[in-house]
């Protein structure tokens, strides 16, 4: 859990799941997984849930739920952006349901925050959210939360989804895992959706997902409420927290469900492989002119001279 983060487009990170698996090539650099394997090789967090190769630390696909993290969100009154599990993924196959109902009560019980999620298992996230029994579970879980946290019993109905605060996302690293996460991702109820391109390792165009399924539309109204004691913060909206402009400008090749924000940076660190800077100025133009779509250019990460990179093009 850290209060402050280097990561610019959020304020801290809940990392109440620690551990993961390799899926595809934007795993390869994986931060998380080199720091679990080297400086945090003893941290109870991290112990044991990498194993050494030679390319270094490798995720072993066992899953850690740090319990002593759980509600560390509920002590901040201050509204922050919470990246949650920075370092593994909430919807990994080996994350059991009940530990996903525990953090999605948390982040019902906080709506002074927003929380970040972001995922490389679509697929799983979207059986999850969709499943009619998710949100009874949630509320029972929520209501053990606050009482074993306060001392008190929740009283009246607490919540049903999907939650204002939460935004899901998918990290898409070319055109394959875009075909493969963004269908599941629009058809998962949410509130807002997100795309992470990091590391963007090819040309990734959002105007042609190839998914061949039909999605539903999902309503757009919030249904969270204020619980009934003076101890519990108020349910604010979504752009109240966030800090930035949101503005809905429709939906994403007619489906009645948008992706509403894309950030795109290139990977840093040992052994990082290079983006070509056109891949960055068409996504940017499919979200700016196109789709109307904000869009968050993170960063370049380690690079080599445009003369060699090929197709990059004036710039």
């Amino acid at each position: 859990m850290a209060d402050r983060t280097h990561i610019e487009w959020t304020d801290a990170t809940w990392n109440i799941i620690t551990g993961c698996s390799v899926v595809s090539a934007g795993c390869k650099h994986c931060y998380a997984m080199k720091l679990a394997g080297t400086r945090l090789a003893h941290h109870p967090s991290r112990e044991g849930l990498t194993i050494d190769t030679g390319a270094g630390p490798v995720w072993n696909g066992q899953v850690r739920f740090n319990g002593p993290w759980l509600t560390q969100p509920l002590a901040w009154s201050w509204p922050r952006r919470i990246f949650v599990c920075a370092h593994g993924d909430l919807f990994h196959e080996a994350v059991p349901d009940e530990w996903i109902d525990q953090v999605f009560a948390v982040m019902a019980l906080a709506p002074q925050h927003t929380f970040q999620v972001l995922t490389k298992r679509a697929s799983r996230m979207q059986q999850y959210l969709s499943d009619e029994n998710v949100w009874p579970r949630i509320e029972v879980a929520a209501r053990r939360i606050w009482r074993d946290l306060m001392g008190q019993q929740i009283a009246g109905k607490v919540l049903i989804g999907p939650l204002p605060n939460v935004w899901l996302g998918v990290s898409v690293e070319d055109q394959d895992a875009a075909n493969a996460r963004i269908p599941a991702l629009l058809d998962t109820p949410a509130a807002v959706r997100w795309i992470s391109a990091e590391p963007l390792l090819g040309d990734l165009d959002l105007r042609d997902i190839d998914d061949g399924a039909a999605h539903r539309e999902i309503p757009r109204e919030f249904w969270v409420e204020e619980f009934d004691t003076e101890d519990s913060p108020p349910a604010v909206g979504i752009d109240a927290l966030s800090g930035l402009r949101w503005q809905r400008f429709g939906d994403w090749q007619g489906r009645g469900t948008t992706i509403d924000w894309v950030v795109v940076g290139g990977e840093s660190g040992p052994g990082a492989r290079p983006m070509n800077p056109q891949w960055v100025r068409d996504l940017r133009d499919q979200c700016m002119l196109h789709a109307e779509v904000p869009f968050l250019f993170k960063q370049w990460g380690s690079w080599v001279s445009v003369s060699e990179v090929e197709g990059a093009g004036p710039h």
